[in-house]
């Protein structure tokens, strides 16, 4: 269960570069094996087992001796574009409007339905993403891992493959964001709140937790939306 949860989220990781991160588009071919399996920070077999399933599903193709490829004709939503996200207010609310949506009952159901290890795995992220705020490092890859890490846990394969997304799009339009230091001491506290729910099973806790987290982060970058 845990290798098909970190090949999930190895494929869901890989997929929200395709649509949002500008890496590759259709007919681009993806890095050597090694390399991408660096770039993801996985081992070159989940990253294949990632492969075998973004292949299944028509969004890669692999061509004997060539390399992957994104599909030509690769189903991918809309491109966000992500160079004018931070003056683009009402396409950036819209974003965080569909986080408000899914994350929170994410989280309630990675309370209900997260394993042991799937606890663990989202704790050491988000003390990844402490540490990295600390140092002053650039937590993009680590944050996105721990939001990713909940929707793994919540045991839904519809909703774990849209959280990736959004995920990705807000990390890259807070990248480009003048806003991005003033987000990291609410980081610090609502991450601390939700994390307290996530280890008591508090499913109603954690729900309310990371909607506050998301309205305080709005709040921050002066987003709003029409009630």
């Amino acid at each position: 269960m845990e290798k098909r949860n970190l090949a999930q989220q190895t494929a869901d990781s890989l997929y929200a570069r395709i649509v949002n991160g500008g890496a590759w588009g259709p007919g681009d071919r993806l890095p050597n094996e090694n390399d991408l399996a660096e770039q993801l920070g996985v081992s070159r077999g989940t990253l294949r087992e990632a492969i075998r399933l973004l292949t299944a599903q028509g969004i890669l193709t692999a061509q004997k001796g060539r390399g992957t490829f994104v599909a030509e004709n690769a189903s991918l939503p809309g491109r966000f574009d992500l160079e004018n996200l931070p003056v683009e207010r009402s396409r950036l609310a819209d974003l965080f409007e569909a986080r408000l949506l899914l994350e929170p009952e994410l989280a309630a159901l990675a309370c209900r339905r997260a394993s042991r290890e799937e606890l663990a795995r989202i704790l050491a992220l988000a003390e990844q993403v402490r540490q990295d705020i600390l140092a002053g490092n650039n937590r993009t890859d680590s944050d996105q891992r721990f939001h990713q890490a909940i929707a793994a846990a919540a045991h839904n394969d519809f909703l774990s493959h849209l959280s990736p997304i959004i995920n990705q799009a807000v990390a890259e339009s807070l990248r480009l964001s003048e806003y991005e230091k003033s987000l990291v001491e609410c980081t610090l506290q609502d991450h601390a709140l939700l994390l307290a729910f996530l280890r008591d099973r508090d499913a109603a806790g954690a729900k309310r937790a990371m909607y506050l987290h998301l309205r305080r982060a709005m709040a921050i970058l002066g987003l709003r939306k029409p009630d």
